[in-house]
């Protein structure tokens, strides 16, 4: 007995899968155009911004500072919110990966593990830019640093809002989108040059190809960006935790070697 083939359910079931496929380009389409309105949507507001400081009696110094620091707090908690509803509207974004993903728990250890190899792969990547005479520091850090000292809710774009949308962009947009028509070197590449670009950087590229490179395997291996964006916020709050409290441990590394020098003495009478 021969099944009967039904062309008008085919049909429908085949223009189905297309609209969501189309749906899923336009989401994408969305969120990097979210991303490139972050970057530039500040710039509308700098003079009045800067201009309310001044009148608030700050300095040009402080009133620089706290003018980007809330620019940038207000345009990446709202462009986030926006992103986030498109992207959880669209229940086939995430859906890229061929196999079944990692359990919740197993993707939370590959994200504390990830930010464990960002820490030793900025590291090594540091030192091959030294050996081959680039300065060690990132200016764009710095800057971040000065913001959140004067603005310290400028952390939670830095720490939080930052991570969670550059993964949206360069590993589920970028990199998930390349990685689908090209391979996992080119899609990293790619995705690692466009990050370079977007922070002004592009001495530290062998840096910045470094931290793709351990995210997108951190993506491909759990299938979930949850691990990616867990190993980018440890990053980014270690890396902020240790420069806003830079004195602090300068101190106590001085106290340490004074007490060494005291105990070297204490035992030479």
């Amino acid at each position: 007995m021969t099944t009967r083939k039904n062309p008008l359910s085919n049909k429908l079931f085949k223009n189905s899968g297309t609209k969501t496929k189309k749906k899923t380009k336009r989401t994408s389409l969305y969120v990097l155009l979210i991303f490139i309105a972050i970057q530039l949507s500040p710039v509308l507001f700098i003079n009045s911004t800067y201009d309310y400081f001044i009148d608030q009696g700050l300095d040009p110094d402080m009133a620089q500072a706290a003018t980007s620091g809330w620019l940038i707090f207000i345009a990446m908690g709202i462009g986030l919110a926006i992103a986030l509803i498109l992207v959880f509207r669209d229940k086939k974004f995430f859906d890229i990966w061929k196999g079944k993903k990692l359990g919740i728990g197993w993707t939370l250890l590959w994200g504390i593990f990830g930010f464990l190899l960002l820490l030793i792969g900025q590291s090594l990547a540091a030192l091959i830019e030294f050996a081959i005479g680039i300065e060690p520091g990132s200016e764009n850090t710095a800057n971040l640093v000065s913001i959140a000292e004067v603005v310290p809710a400028a952390i939670f774009a830095v720490v939080l809002f930052g991570p969670i949308m550059e993964e949206l962009v360069f590993r589920r947009v970028i990199f998930g989108s390349l990685n689908q028509v090209t391979n996992f070197w080119i899609a990293t590449a790619v995705s690692a040059v466009v990050f370079a670009i977007v922070h002004m950087e592009f001495a530290h590229i062998l840096l910045y190809f470094t931290t793709g490179l351990i995210l997108a395997f951190l993506y491909q291996k759990t299938k979930r960006l949850l691990a990616p964006i867990i190993a980018h916020i440890l990053l980014n709050g270690y890396v902020m935790l240790i420069q806003l409290n830079m004195d602090k441990i300068n101190r106590f590394i001085e106290r340490l070697e004074q007490l060494e020098q005291l105990q070297f003495v204490f035992h030479l009478l």
